[in-house]
């Protein structure tokens, strides 16, 4: 990094550069200010890009002891695999720690782009179902702001980042800016008519951040299928290759990467953040960033792991945490339940070389509307995710002829895996371990979360859902799982730094902005106050172009 670059003082430090730093980078810059984008792993290249890779080119056919070794977190997420797990975190470098008797699995990104390199791109907006949740069923807090605050902003990142999927009318799932739809299979166009005749429940093609035609200098998906390994057309919504690369553009955005930031840095006296303290990952020199506005998007925990190692006399429980509430409400969606099944009468072409749809169906919500019923063992609710299509018995025994004619003789499957919401407890929290460090001596995390009996209950009852909706599609061989994954599973971590009017009872406020230092923001998904059932990505980068749009209006008038 240029002395030029360390010596001088930006407008806003974004410390992370994935779905909401990259947003934040380019918000900013274009509005004429000087961001430094910090981030913790190294930049990228799509030479590095492995989706057209055929499996024998692997050293160790996807059974890298190195995988083993240093990852053996890291590779419980679906996506860390031989052909990228450089991407994701040592996990020997970054630990954390959980109660015995609480096991959490944090999946983490140090690359320029973090998740959003590997991220499942399914993008659903919240309604007011869920903005205003606890005025509907008591429980909770409203967020700050309702839907029709939000919406425009939802208008805004959806038609830049192009979001495929079809309309529905659904006043539970807000119908968005989209581009066409991907096809259905007829699997799950049964699945479809069949559900809607019977139960009338809405099941639609999955609204997803990948594109179906050209659109804004990128190209269409060819249907190679494995996103998780890069994309040589950037046809899904990545950050590198978007909102970082429009902030580069600009000429007020400077990328400083391997910055391992440690700490907030404080000027007491005026109760303002000064700037940042971050390592060099590589070097492990130390180094400080200094801005006008500080801007945390690290992503949820980290986020807030960078607040309470930035205590001070005045905030000696954390940063910005006179509320006490830091870290606590730590949600992640209930996942694992569901059912899967045969179709024994959809006739399918015998063919192993069908393109690869990069996206599945969507069941929309219907426990708990606004009107209607209420379930009698839970709050809230849930949503499916899942398809229907041709699987063919690619671990045949066999050799040449024999093993060919084994393959065909596939099954037509269909499954629903739910999604539920995660309610937000007082006593799911993370902290400050106070005996353990990463690799470059900061203190590192404790995480403590259980999924309670209201997520228990509701999986439970997506387990049934699910199998009726199979068996009204002509469905045989249905099996059942009500099991909830150990959270973190879901790798949507959540609201760790609330938003809220109140400072006593939050640590940010609608804008974002933390409530005891005004020049400190936190865009990620800490902020959320609930968490619906729908995947959080595209609601966080609507809340990081408003939280913007606010915060240059503040510049303008010299309010910051």
């Amino acid at each position: 990094m240029s002395q030029e670059a360390l010596s001088q003082k930006y407008d806003a430090i974004v410390v992370g550069s994935g779905a909401t730093g990259g947003w934040a980078a380019k918000r900013l810059a274009e509005a004429g200010m000087k961001v430094a984008l910090l981030e913790a792993g190294r930049n990228i290249s799509p030479e590095e890009f492995t989706e057209h890779m055929p499996a024998y080119k692997l050293e160790y056919r996807n059974l890298s002891p190195e995988i083993v070794r240093t990852r053996p977190i890291q590779k419980m997420c679906y996506a860390c695999m031989e052909y990228n797990y450089d991407w994701f975190v040592d996990d020997l470098q970054n630990p954390y720690s959980s109660p015995p008797d609480k096991p959490f699995t944090w999946q983490r990104l140090r690359i320029v782009g973090g998740r959003t390199l590997v991220w499942g791109r399914q993008s659903y907006r919240l309604s007011d179902l869920d903005f205003k949740a606890a005025s509907l069923d008591g429980y909770g807090a409203d967020w700050p702001f309702s839907y029709k605050d939000i919406a425009p902003y939802y208008d805004l990142v959806e038609g830049y980042v192009g979001i495929s999927g079809m309309t529905e009318g659904n006043e539970a799932l807000p119908d968005g800016q989209f581009l066409p739809p991907m096809k259905m299979t007829c699997g799950e166009v049964l699945l479809r008519e069949r559900v809607k005749a019977k139960f009338g429940r809405t099941v639609t093609i999955g609204r997803t951040a990948i594109l179906t035609k050209n659109h804004n200098g990128r190209a269409a998906c060819h249907y190679c299928g494995p996103c998780e390994r890069g994309c040589s057309t950037f046809s899904y919504f990545s950050s590198p290759f978007t909102t970082v690369a429009d902030a580069l553009k600009t000429g007020n955005c400077t990328l400083i990467t391997n910055a391992v930031v440690s700490q907030v840095d404080m000027d007491s006296k005026e109760n303002r953040a000064r700037g940042v303290t971050y390592i060099d990952r590589l070097t492990r020199k130390t180094y400080q960033a200094s801005g006008r506005t500080v801007i945390l998007c690290a992503q949820a925990l980290e986020s807030t792991r960078i607040l309470f190692n930035s205590k001070t006399r005045e905030y000696p429980a954390g940063l910005a945490n006179s509320s006490g509430l830091l870290g606590r409400f730590l949600m992640d969606h209930a996942v694992g339940a569901g059912a899967s099944a045969e179709l024994p009468d959809m006739e399918f072409k015998k063919s192993a070389s069908d393109p690869n749809r990069p996206n599945g169906i969507y069941v929309i919500r219907f426990r708990n509307l606004k009107a209607g019923p209420r379930h009698p063992r839970f709050i809230r609710g849930y949503g499916f995710q899942g398809g229907a299509a041709p699987n063919y018995a690619f671990g045949a025994e066999g050799f040449g002829a024999s093993y060919k004619n084994a393959v065909k003789k596939g099954v037509y499957g269909i499954h629903l895996g739910g999604f539920g919401e995660s309610l937000a407890r007082l006593d799911n929290y993370c902290e400050i371990d106070p005996a353990l460090k990463d690799a470059w001596g900061i203190p590192a995390l404790r995480i403590s979360m259980t999924h309670g009996s209201n997520e228990a209950a509701m999986m439970e009852d997506a387990a049934v859902t699910a199998a009726e909706m199979l068996e009204a599609a002509g469905a045989r061989n249905i099996t059942l799982n009500a099991k909830l994954a150990m959270p973190g599973m879901a790798i949507h971590e959540l609201g760790t730094a609330r938003m809220g009017d109140d400072p006593k009872k939050s640590v940010l406020n609608a804008y974002n902005q933390a409530h005891d230092v005004k020049n400190l923001f936190v865009f990620d998904g800490a902020c959320f106050v609930s968490s619906g059932c729908q995947n959080p990505t595209l609601t966080m980068m609507a809340i990081t172009v408003r939280a913007c749009d606010h915060l240059v209006e503040r510049f303008k008038k010299n309010e910051v």
